[in-house]
């Protein structure tokens, strides 16, 4: 059932605010989904990389406890298009609700989106199709060399595709002057911070 994507390795699920993006500080409930090979050294939620430590769990049960809490439904992971998404979006937006990704483009996709949130990866990067879909491009700026791979990723979007420089959080204090500085020398990006984590909120 996995396969089909009536089921899902839920990891965690939880009503908050958005904390990145274009999106922030909008109300959203997020789903987590379980499984990831992309093995970013830097990613804030390891635990979610094996899906087999997260329950299978039954897309009408995932459904039910969203409609609950919010309009807006952000799915991510892990990396949520290893799976088929094609059930649960459909669900989701039989009830009127509102589908968002966040994703490293790396697998093909699946599902019904209203934003799709792109992060590409170095080590496992988006394919062709991701590039096209993106309306927003998200990029993790760990070192200067990022800023190098996020031009050649922003070549790849499209035009409307919103651009976004986002510090890896325990390089923060390192790298934001350094975002602050190119984004105010090439005005087409936007500084995104987690600031979520300033609120001290999931």
């Amino acid at each position: 059932m996995l396969e089909l994507g009536t089921l899902l390795p839920l990891m965690e699920a939880f009503y908050t605010i958005q904390g990145e993006g274009y999106h922030k500080g909008s109300a959203a409930y997020f789903i987590r989904v379980g499984g990831c090979d992309v093995g970013c050294h830097w990613c804030d939620v390891k635990e979610s990389w094996n899906p087999n430590l997260h329950p299978p769990t039954s897309v009408d049960k995932i459904i039910k406890t969203a409609q609950k809490y919010s309009n807006t439904i952000v799915v991510t992971g892990g990396e949520p298009l290893m799976w088929n998404m094609k059930p649960l979006t459909v669900g989701l937006k039989s009830l009127g609700m509102k589908t968002h990704i966040e994703t490293s483009g790396a697998y093909p996709l699946s599902g019904q989106w209203d934003w799709f949130c792109l992060s590409p990866k170095k080590n496992k990067p988006p394919i062709d199709q991701a590039y096209g879909r993106a309306d927003e491009l998200k990029m993790i700026i760990h070192n200067q060399d990022d800023f190098h791979f996020a031009e050649r990723q922003a070549k790849k979007v499209s035009p409307n595709c919103k651009l976004y420089l986002q510090p890896e959080w325990s390089k923060r204090d390192k790298m934001m002057p350094l975002i602050v500085d190119y984004v105010m020398e090439n005005t087409q990006w936007i500084v995104s911070l987690q600031t979520h984590k300033y609120l001290n909120i999931p």
